[in-house]
């Protein structure tokens, strides 16, 4: 098995991107996020993406 399987990770569902206001809350920190306001579903602000991408990322 190589480093490149071992770390692949499956890429979640994304919600479509807003073409303007109202935008969704980021479900972590409240802020507004680059997403619908009526899409149903998770949504999180840039900042709190990266962060969730920073943590679950493969280390090693």
């Amino acid at each position: 098995m190589s480093d490149e399987d071992y770390c692949t990770i499956a890429e979640a569902a994304r919600p479509p991107k807003a073409d303007g206001p109202p935008y969704a809350d980021c479900v972590l920190c409240r802020e507004p996020t680059e997403y619908p306001e009526s899409y149903k579903g998770i949504t999180l602000c840039p900042v709190c993406e990266w962060e969730e991408a920073q943590r679950t990322a493969c280390s090693g």
